[in-house]
């Protein structure tokens, strides 16, 4: 099944009609291969998400993230960003109730905000915060929103892709991002590196800092065998990696307890402090919290019957003495 677009000479390939399809239906069929806003996570240029979390995601190992506010005002001010773009460009858009595939490399999806008529060229919509608008300034695009241009341009064969986004609800800024064969081939041979040796066979790529690589070694690896192995050579360069950030991360607290307690001391007893547009607060807080060790001792029947047993694992590395 094939729509025809742009100026009929280009055609797009349907993975997946989404006319009624639920949210769920819409997640399930995203997770059959990789979609444009998966692709700068997997080539590693993604300020939000991992390769790893990518992975998690597709195997289902982890929930889809929650929508959270900008999210949510994302997709309710799709449309006006594109009826803006409309009207600001004169070129008309419709809609493509469609997940795409490319023709040759069917794990690469595209579920488009819109398709500009006439054309072979489509449009991205994006809502960004005023804190991010030299992001934006001259011919500056975001690397994970380009990528992801690029990779809808890898699904239809499109020449081009226009990229509008609304800034801090005032300011508009649109975009054309011209087709570039050398990243293209580029992003399809990492994207297909990704999805045939790492999603199909099973195989996490290398682990990084996220808290979803951390996860994955709680999933893979949930109790210790209670035996010793001698590691390969190539954990010295962690080993270097984890005391080197141990001594910045102690630095650093230190830095910032530094001026916390300066801060503390202009305050004194006062409980919040104002400076130009920023609110210190230092409040009094009153806690309550359950004497478990008391509790043991003096009624352990109750303490017993309450107490949860949890299981993990902790990680340490220490120098053993000569």
């Amino acid at each position: 099944m094939a729509l025809r677009g742009g100026e009929l000479t280009v055609s797009l390939v349907v993975a997946a009609s989404t006319r009624g399809m639920t949210l769920e239906q819409l997640l399930k069929e995203r997770r059959k291969g990789i979609g444009g806003s998966d692709a700068a996570a997997v080539a590693g240029l993604s300020r939000y998400r991992t390769p790893i979390q990518v992975y998690m995601e597709k195997l289902e190992l982890v929930e889809p993230p929650e929508e959270n506010e900008a999210m949510y005002w994302g997709k309710k001010l799709e449309d006006l960003v594109a009826k803006e773009f409309s009207v600001r460009t004169g070129m008309r858009v419709r809609r493509c109730r469609a997940i795409l595939r490319h023709p040759e490399h069917p794990f690469m999806l595209a579920n488009v905000d819109r398709l500009i008529v006439g054309r072979n060229e489509g449009l991205e919509c994006k809502t960004a915060s005023a804190f991010k608008a030299g992001e934006w300034d001259g011919d500056e695009i975001p690397w994970e929103y380009a990528i992801q241009c690029y990779h809808y341009m890898a699904v239809t064969g499109y020449s081009a892709w226009w990229i509008a986004v609304l800034i801090g609800g005032n300011r508009f800024v649109y975009k054309r991002i011209e087709r570039d064969e050398e990243i293209i081939a580029n992003l399809i041979k990492i994207e297909s590196d990704f999805w045939h040796n790492h999603v199909l066979k099973g195989v996490p790529p290398e682990p990084d800092g996220s808290s979803a690589s951390t996860e994955l070694m709680k999933r893979l690896y949930p109790e210790s065998n209670g035996l010793e192995m001698d590691l390969p050579s190539a954990v010295e360069r962690w080993i270097e990696q984890y005391e080197q950030a141990e001594e910045e991360e102690k630095a650093a607290a230190e830095r910032k307890e530094e001026a916390a307690n300066n801060i503390k001391m202009l305050l004194g007893e006062y409980e919040v402090g104002r400076f130009r547009d920023w609110k210190i607060t230092w409040r009094s807080i009153s806690s309550s919290r359950l004497d478990t060790k008391r509790l043991k001792a003096e009624m352990p029947d109750i303490y017993s019957k309450y107490v949860q047993q949890t299981s993990s694992r902790r990680f340490e590395i220490k120098r053993m003495e000569a």
